[in-house]
C-alpha cells in the first residue's frame, strides 16, 4: 500500500483527485494541504511515499518546496500536478528527481496512467536486488508518450482541448465554464482558457445567459 499526499490549493480540484485517487489500487490517501505548511505538517506526521504536488501554492511555490522536501523526507517520491506551463518549472521538478509532471486539467485516464506507470517502477524495483537492462528500461524509458498534436498555443493541451470538445457535443444546451471545470477536473479558469480558445477558432460559439441568481456567466456550445 503506497501513502499518500495531495497538495493542492483548490479544494474543488484536491477533491477530484481524491475521487480518481479512490479508483486506484493500492494507493491510500492520508490527508490533503492545501498549502505549503500543511504539506510539511503531513509529511512529519505520517510516512508518506508518494506526494501530488501542485506548484501554485499561496504561501510557497511547489517548486521551490523540493529542495526542502528532498533534504527532509528523501525517500517521498513526488508528482507534480499544476497548471503551469513555464519551462523553468519542469527543469527545477526533473532537477530534483520529480517521477512525473502532469499538465491541468487532468483526466482520470492521465492520472490512472502516471499513478500505474508509478507503482511498477517501486514495485520491480523492490523485487530486484540486480539491475539488468530491461530494468533501466522500465525505470528510465517508460516516460509519457505524447499524443501527436497540432501546433497549439503556450497553455493548451491537445488531450486536454479534445475532452473539452467531447464535453460540448455531449452538453447539447450548451455548458458553463465553471461546470466545464467540474467535469474534467479543472479549476473554472482553465475550463474557460479552453473554452474561449474554441470561440475563438470558430469551433465554439458563446452567448451570456442569466444563472438562477441573475447573475450573467457565459455559456458555450459546439459549433
Amino acid at each position: 500500500m503506497f501513502h499518500v499526499i495531495i497538495a493542492e490549493d483548490d479544494f474543488r480540484v484536491a477533491q477530484i483527485h481524491e475521487e480518481f485517487l479512490a479508483k486506484v489500487k493500492h494507493m491510500k490517501l492520508i490527508g490533503k494541504a492545501g498549502n505549503a505548511k500543511e504539506t510539511f505538517q503531513l509529511l512529519e506526521a505520517h510516512s508518506i511515499d508518494l506526494l501530488l504536488l501542485d506548484v501554485y501554492m499561496p504561501d510557497q511555490l511547489g517548486t521551490e518546496l523540493l529542495h526542502k522536501i528532498r533534504e527532509q523526507y528523501p525517500c517521498v517520491d513526488i508528482i507534480m500536478i499544476t497548471a503551469a506551463t513555464d519551462k523553468s518549472f519542469l527543469e527545477k521538478a526533473i532537477s530534483y528527481g520529480v517521477q512525473d509532471y502532469l499538465i491541468k486539467p487532468v483526466t482520470i485516464e492521465q492520472f490512472q496512467d502516471s499513478l500505474s506507470r508509478y507503482q511498477k517502477k517501486k514495485e520491480m524495483l523492490q523485487s530486484t536486488n540486480e539491475v539488468n537492462k530491461d530494468i533501466l528500461d522500465q525505470v528510465f524509458g517508460s516516460g509519457t508518450k505524447e499524443q501527436a498534436a497540432p501546433s497549439l498555443p503556450t497553455g493548451i493541451d491537445f488531450r486536454t482541448l479534445e475532452k473539452i470538445k467531447s464535453l460540448l457535443k455531449e452538453e447539447a444546451d450548451g455548458i458553463t465554464s465553471e461546470r466545464a471545470g467540474e467535469k474534467i477536473g479543472a479549476s473554472r479558469t482553465t475550463a474557460r482558457r479552453y473554452l474561449e480558445y474554441l470561440v475563438g477558432i470558430n469551433d465554439a460559439t458563446v452567448e451570456q445567459v442569466y444563472g438562477i441568481v441573475g447573475r450573467p456567466e457565459r455559456r458555450y456550445y459546439i459549433e
